[in-house]
């Protein structure tokens, strides 16, 4: 009787394991940003930092929406202008306004957006990776439960676009 009553017990540890496999999900920080009226979401674990008061160096023969560069701590980093990378039109910069600096594989690259809003976590196989490519910017995307969607920002697009 004994042995019976251990295996009940091995059994009932082996589905207590299991249900929490089971609700073991895959969360990743992203940080959100609105640009144009669209929110996007970055992975956080490609952003070295936020920067709110710095002004670009313009340099000559570059693309529009390549605003110039910046010396942070020694580092040269180019610009870019999310809204002008999009093909929409240049706005005013204001007190919103902000550079996210991006680190992907040692390249730095900052991009400004119109503001910056929250970091959240966000379930991984929730998001609707995007396999047409046709957004050469979006990776994926995910609705929220107050209708709205996020873009979840391709890194690596801007940075070797």
């Amino acid at each position: 009787m004994s042995e019976e009553l251990l295996e009940f017990e091995d059994y009932q540890d082996y589905q207590d394991d299991e249900e929490v496999l089971a609700d073991t999900k895959i969360y990743q920080k992203y940080l959100t940003f609105s640009s144009d009226g669209l929110l996007f979401g970055i992975d956080t674990n490609n952003i070295m930092e936020i920067i709110t008061n710095a002004t670009p160096i313009k340099l000559p023969m570059v693309p529009n929406f390549v605003k110039g560069i910046i010396n942070l701590r020694g580092q040269i980093v180019p610009i870019v202008d999310m809204r002008l990378r999009m093909g929409k039109s240049e706005i005013e910069y204001d007190e919103k306004s902000c550079i996210i600096v991006l680190d992907m594989d040692n390249t730095e690259l900052g991009i400004i957006v119109d503001s910056v809003d929250q970091v959240l976590d966000i379930e991984e196989e929730r998001i609707s990776r995007n396999h047409k490519r046709s957004e050469e910017l979006v990776s994926g995307m995910i609705s929220l439960p107050n209708q709205s969607v996020i873009l979840i920002l391709d890194c690596e697009a801007i940075i070797n676009g």
